[in-house]
C-alpha cells in the first residue's frame, strides 16, 4: 500500500512540475476552463441572491378584498365577522377610503397628484394576513370574490409567484448552459491531453519497451487532467468572486436609495469545494477518453 500511495505522489508531483515548466499553456488553459466554468456559475450565484430576497420579501402572504362603491356600515361590518371566520386567516384590518387617501397623501411622490382630484377614487378594502402560503390564500379566491360587496380580490404576494417563475427559467437556462460549458471544459482537456501524448510520444515508447504497465503510463495524464480542472474551478470562483466585488458597489449604492442594505453573497465553503471536485472529474474524464483513444495508437519499435 505505501509503495502504490508513493508511486501515485510522486506521478503528482512529476504532473505539477510539467504544469510549472510550461507556465504560459499551463495559465491559458486553466484561464479558458475558468471562464467556461465562471458564465455557469455567475449565473447560478445571482439566481441564488435573487432566490433569498425572494424568500425574504414574501413573508406572510397578505390579500387585499376592494370593496364595491355601494357597500356601506353593516355590510362592512357583516364582511368583518364572516372574514374573521375565514380559517388560515391570522389578522382581519379594515381601511376606509380615507385613511387610504390620506396614506397617499403623505407620500412625497403622490402629494401634488392627490391635491389635483376632486373626489376621492380610492375605495374601502380590508387587508387578511395569514400564517400559511400564498397558496392557500388561491384557494380560497373563488369563495372571497363570491362574499357580497366585494369588488375585487387581489393576492398581494402574485408578483412573488411570477418572480419565482422567472428564476424556475433561468435554473433551466443556466443548468444548459453548464452542461454546455461542461462538455467544453472536457473537450479543451481531450485536447491538451492528447498534444501531451503527441508530445512525449518517444518517452512513451521506451517506457513500453522496458516493461512500463498501461495503468503506469496513463496515471501521469489522469492527474493533468484533475488538475487543470482543480486549477480551472479556482480561476471561475475567483472570477465570479472578483466580478461580485465590483458589481456590490453598484448594487449597495441603488439598494441605499430604497432603505436596504442588500449585496450579493458568495458561495459557501461546500459550494466551493463541491465545484472543484465537479471541475476535477470533468477534467479527468476528458483525460480519461483522450488517453483511451490515442495511447493505443502508439507501439513500441
Amino acid at each position: 500500500m505505501s509503495v502504490w500511495l508513493r508511486q501515485h505522489w510522486q506521478t503528482f508531483n512529476l504532473t505539477l512540475a510539467r504544469l510549472a515548466g510550461n507556465p504560459i499553456a499551463t495559465l491559458l488553459n486553466v484561464m479558458v476552463i475558468g471562464v467556461a466554468l465562471a458564465l455557469p456559475l455567475g449565473g447560478y450565484m445571482l439566481l441564488q441572491n435573487l432566490g433569498s430576497v425572494t424568500r425574504q420579501v414574501t413573508g406572510n402572504p397578505q390579500v387585499s378584498l376592494f370593496l364595491a362603491p355601494e357597500a356601506g356600515k353593516a355590510d362592512i361590518a357583516a364582511l368583518m365577522a364572516r372574514l374573521k371566520q375565514v380559517p388560515g386567516v391570522r389578522s382581519v384590518r379594515f381601511i376606509s377610503r380615507d385613511q387610504a387617501l390620506e396614506g397617499l397623501r403623505r407620500s412625497e411622490n403622490m402629494a401634488d397628484v392627490i391635491a389635483a382630484l376632486q373626489s376621492n377614487p380610492l375605495p374601502d378594502a380590508f387587508v387578511l394576513e395569514t400564517g400559511g402560503s400564498a397558496a392557500e390564500f388561491e384557494r380560497l379566491e373563488p369563495e372571497l370574490k363570491a362574499l357580497p360587496k366585494i369588488a375585487h380580490v387581489q393576492l398581494d404576494s402574485a408578483w412573488v409567484k411570477k418572480l419565482e417563475s422567472l428564476l424556475a427559467l433561468g435554473r433551466t437556462a443556466v443548468l444548459i448552459l453548464a452542461a454546455l460549458l461542461a462538455f467544453g471544459l472536457v473537450a479543451v482537456t481531450f485536447n491538451t491531453i492528447r498534444l501531451q501524448i503527441l508530445t512525449q510520444k518517444n518517452e512513451i515508447e521506451v517506457s513500453r519497451l522496458i516493461g512500463a504497465t498501461d495503468g503506469f503510463i496513463r496515471r501521469p495524464f489522469f492527474y493533468l487532467g484533475l488538475i487543470q480542472g482543480a486549477l480551472g474551478a479556482l480561476a471561475a470562483l475567483a472570477i465570479v468572486y472578483l466580478c461580485m466585488l465590483v458589481l456590490n458597489r453598484s448594487i449597495l449604492e441603488l439598494a441605499l436609495l430604497y432603505g436596504s442594505d442588500f449585496r450579493l453573497g458568495f458561495f459557501g465553503f461546500p459550494d466551493c469545494l463541491a465545484l472543484l471536485a465537479f471541475a476535477a472529474v470533468l477534467g479527468w474524464f476528458g483525460a480519461y477518453m483522450s488517453v483511451s483513444i490515442h495511447l493505443a495508437d502508439i507501439e513500441p519499435r
